[in-house]
């Protein structure tokens, strides 16, 4: 994450040293480290609470499209059956119009 080395590590405790002093140095150090982790552990509560919120997002969207494709199947199944209900009629109505034709010409 931050490109620091062991030269500046070594800079920075011997600032801290001198400038906090060896009496309250390890407290400090403590009282830091416990920080660093109080926030990372923040940080990482907050990336998963990120991650389940796009996850249900996600979730959302895809309902949404399911939801969708059941009004299309809906759609395409009306069309099916007024396809069927059309050909039906069609059928009806050559079957009518093949008896008339053939109807008179065997009764001569």
């Amino acid at each position: 994450m931050f490109d620091i080395g062991f030269s500046e590590l070594c800079l920075v405790a011997l600032v801290s040293l001198l400038v906090i002093g060896p009496e309250r140095l390890p407290r400090v150090a403590r009282m830091a480290g416990f920080w660093i982790g109080k926030t990372r552990s923040i940080i990482a509560s907050v990336k998963t609470e990120i991650r389940e919120e796009l996850h249900a997002e996600e979730l959302r969207q895809a309902l949404k499209q399911e939801s969708g494709m059941k009004e299309f199947r809906q759609l395409l199944d009306e069309a099916t059956d007024a396809a069927h209900a059309i050909q039906s009629s069609v059928d009806t109505v050559k079957r009518e119009s093949a008896q008339q034709i053939s109807g008179p010409d065997e009764s001569k």
